[in-house]
């Protein structure tokens, strides 16, 4: 008998929902390839914060609509903000997403990220720490910034280089 959807709350560019038991965080922007906005990152941050500290909830599920799992940092509108003269808006917005990586870094209820098409950057930080990763054939995975000389971020030297097989 499939249980109903007793815990729904719809906030657009990140759906939670889940049941008595669990939570199912769901980037919700399949068209920009669900990167990552401050917007995002605030929601994720503060509703993983609040799903650690609700002891009805007992694991958080990852996921993503549409072709790509992340894109990671919507590097689009951080360069956006720059150029119409918010220079400190890049410092606000990486600081707030490597709050984010470290929370689920060390996330105390099993995280199972569901990993499914594109992966890149922040998408990765996002999905590498979880307890059990479920990745299936359609994952594709990039650290772009390492093309253009930029340190891989987001903890990618720390869990790629503990993965199996070569990267």
């Amino acid at each position: 008998m499939a249980s109903t959807c007793n815990f729904k709350r719809e906030l657009n560019k990140v759906l939670f929902e889940g049941d008595s038991f669990y939570r199912e965080v769901i980037l919700n922007r399949p068209t920009k390839l669900n990167s990552l906005d401050y917007e995002v990152i605030s929601q994720m941050l503060k509703n993983f914060r609040d799903f650690e500290t609700d002891s009805k909830v007992k694991f958080v599920i990852l996921k993503a609509n549409g072709r790509a799992f992340s894109a990671g940092g919507d590097v689009v509108s951080i360069v956006g903000s720059m150029m119409t003269g918010h220079w400190c808006f890049g410092a606000r917005f990486y600081k707030k997403q490597f709050n984010l990586d470290y929370l689920l870094a060390t996330y105390k209820k099993p995280l199972l990220p569901l990993i499914d098409g594109i992966v890149m950057g922040g998408g990765a930080g996002l999905c590498m720490n979880g307890k059990f990763r479920i990745v299936t054939e359609k994952a594709v995975f990039a650290m772009p910034e390492a093309s253009i000389g930029l340190f891989p971020d987001v903890g990618a030297s720390h869990f790629l280089s503990r993965l199996p097989g070569h990267f």
